[in-house]
């Protein structure tokens, strides 16, 4: 290509792109302006103009195109809700997902479509300048640009720190998960949770880790640092969707480590480089699930619910090890054991204990 037809592209090129991010701005604008008429917030004006364009969505699909927490925008749509512009619904294919929709006939919806509908004129005025083969090529790139848009926001919302200071990604249609925390001695809460349409949501105390989301794993890194004494150690509180059934391998060590997984869908659990104080609570299974323990620990607290099945192989050793209603000392080296109402055909916990622990508790309740 000449200079010269290369020097004319790259301004084009330029030209474009900031016509482009004029339009994403100027729309900013045009919301906030539009909102000031009725006394609204553009946020709601927003939430507004998604539904009318997309007819319908899922609560968690609006929070992450408008980048905003599950609680920030549960706030939002019960003030929409309230002020009988939207109504929820449960999706009739999926109990756990919630429909949000434009309601009909209210006064405030009348008071909003003529700020949309003069816009819209003006855009089919425009329209009408090009011909039908213009237009499709029009359409194509406005397309392609909201595409990248929306990848773009999942992205920054990803790998990016929210104003309510938690990493979050959206749960994009995956069928199941896997968490995978690395770290040296820190404390780690692990929760599940309704994220309405979010895959997991993470605060972090101390150092920041290095978060990463790609093809369903999460992976939460912190890089090996001496810890000396006056540097603020790490905390993380991790909360997972109880959507999709979860992998969770946390390996490299922790001060402590807490687990409260109540109604998450588990596959399987390792913990592995031990932790001096492990708690896991965990839920009921849907099938056998795996559960790995290995690099010691001081004292390990394994609770499943009630009437919930176990087997046990303690490949170890243990110094206390409480096992439902039976109780051992200095025991290990390839114990097997299973609780009372154990059938291979029933979901049930299958826990090998590859590690030496001073104090071993698997119990119910």
């Amino acid at each position: 290509m000449p200079m010269g037809s290369q020097s004319k592209k790259t301004e084009i090129d330029g030209k474009l792109v900031s016509e482009l991010r004029q339009c994403y701005g100027l729309g900013a604008s045009f919301f906030r302006a539009a909102a000031a008429r009725i006394e609204m917030t553009d946020t709601d004006m927003q939430v507004i103009d998604i539904l009318e364009t997309s007819g319908e969505a899922t609560a968690g699909e609006l929070a992450n195109l408008m980048a905003l927490s599950t609680g920030t925008f549960t706030a939002i749509l019960k003030r929409l809700e309230k002020a009988g512009l939207v109504h929820r619904e449960r999706d009739p294919n999926d109990g756990r997902r919630v429909i949000v929709k434009l309601a009909t006939g209210t006064d405030g919806k009348q008071e909003i479509s003529p700020l949309f509908a003069s816009l819209g004129k003006a855009w089919e005025e425009m329209a009408d300048h090009y011909d039908d083969e213009h237009k499709a090529f029009l359409l194509e790139f406005l397309q392609h640009s909201n595409a990248l848009a929306r990848e773009e926001i999942a992205r920054l919302r990803a790998m990016s720190v929210s104003d309510e200071g938690t990493f979050s990604a959206p749960l994009a249609g995956l069928e199941h998960a896997q968490l995978v925390i690395s770290s040296d001695t820190f404390g780690l809460n692990l929760r599940a949770g309704e994220l309405m349409d979010a895959l997991y949501q993470s605060r972090f105390e101390g150092p920041m880790p290095d978060v990463k989301v790609k093809d369903g794993v999460v992976t939460i890194r912190y890089p090996r640092r001496l810890w000396l004494p006056g540097m603020k150690k790490r905390a993380a509180e991790v909360t997972l969707s109880t959507t999709i059934p979860w992998q969770i391998v946390l390996q490299g060590g922790a001060s402590e480590i807490t687990a409260e997984l109540g109604d998450l869908k588990l596959a399987s659990l390792e913990v592995k480089g031990g932790a001096y104080m492990a708690r896991l609570e965990l839920p009921a299974p849907s099938g056998v699930v795996p559960v790995r323990i290995s690099g010691g620990a001081s004292q390990t607290i394994i609770r499943r619910p009630t009437g919930t099945a176990a087997r046990v192989h303690l490949k170890g050793w243990a110094s206390e090890f409480t096992f439902d209603d039976q109780t051992f000392s200095a025991v290990g080296n390839d114990v097997r054991l299973q609780s009372q109402d154990f059938d291979p055909d029933v979901p049930y916990y299958d826990i090998d204990v590859d590690s030496s622990v001073s104090q071993l508790t698997i119990t119910t309740g």
